[in-house]
């Protein structure tokens, strides 16, 4: 199979959330206001709880107790409560994926870790939409679930890596194409809004050249978080080159707290996002 046609066979058997697609839609629509969106989001309780949890978390560490989804809205922003809601309604859509093919654990410790370090560079940047660069770095990789769902035999042939073997290039070794790329072509499909889409398709700095902050960010938090998470097999700094920080305007110590700040975070973050802290709902 082709790029799409996989995105195209995942989009049947994996389904977002109905509260994330209405709320897309009442953000697109400009006669939508705050109680609109809070209703639809309280109509489903997992979401309505997810929201509330996210809002009072490190991740945003606000001096006052959110208590309701109204306020987090008024608080956060209409266009970052729908970026928490989608990640959080992808995670739930991937929450059956079988554990046998790849280690689920470590799929999701890389995903939230790029994360992070996606938000953290886009808040140093001073970006105003820090959350789309969570959401990019949290589903870049979708598609190796999408394999472990479809083509599990390939799924495995994948994830052996090794010092030698970087994941891009087992995934252009066996499907001619990466994960990431699989990804983008899902998100269009789920009508995700294009800039996220895009920038998760230019998560490879070898294969993409950076047209935008964001996609900077992205390919540079890629790299970390899977030098992070496979230290065994690469140095924390592998593949990264100085121009790839320097050219938005960070240096070596930047990253080095962004690392830090992704791995303090990492766990509480693993709690709110990865499939297995969800099953309660």
């Amino acid at each position: 199979m082709n790029v799409k046609e996989y995105a195209i066979n995942a989009g049947d058997v994996f389904v977002l959330p109905e509260a994330a697609v209405k709320v897309k839609q009442l953000i697109d629509d400009d006669a939508t206001c705050i109680e609109d969106i809070a209703e639809v989001i309280n109509y489903d309780p997992a979401i309505m709880s997810q929201v509330l949890k996210i809002s009072n978390s490190a991740l945003y560490k606000f001096p006052n107790t959110i208590t309701t989804v109204a306020k987090a809205i008024q608080v956060i922003g209409t266009r970052s409560i729908y970026d928490l809601v989608l990640a959080y309604g992808v995670s739930r859509a991937f929450q059956k994926i079988s554990p046998d093919v790849i280690d689920l654990d470590q799929y999701w410790e890389q995903a939230v870790s790029c994360a992070l370090l996606c938000k953290y560079f886009a808040e140093e940047l001073g970006l105003k939409e820090p959350e789309k660069l969570f959401v990019c770095g949290l589903l870049h990789n979708l598609g190796e679930l999408v394999l472990v769902k479809l083509d599990p035999e390939k799924a495995s042939q994948c994830a052996a890596i090794s010092s030698e073997s970087s994941p891009l290039m087992l995934q252009k070794k066996y499907l001619g194409f990466s994960y990431a790329a699989i990804s983008s072509e899902l998100l269009k499909l789920w009508g995700i809004p294009s800039d996220i889409a895009e920038t998760v398709g230019n998560t490879h700095v070898s294969e993409n050249k950076a047209k935008t902050n964001e996609d900077k960010i992205m390919q540079l938090a890629y790299l970390l978080a899977r030098n992070n998470i496979n230290s065994g097999y690469y140095p924390i700094h592998g593949d990264v080159s100085e121009q790839m920080y320097q050219s938005l305007g960070l240096d070596i110590e930047a990253v080095n707290n962004a690392l830090d700040f992704s791995n303090l975070q990492l766990m509480s973050a693993l709690a709110l996002f990865s499939p297995s802290s969800l099953a309660m709902f």
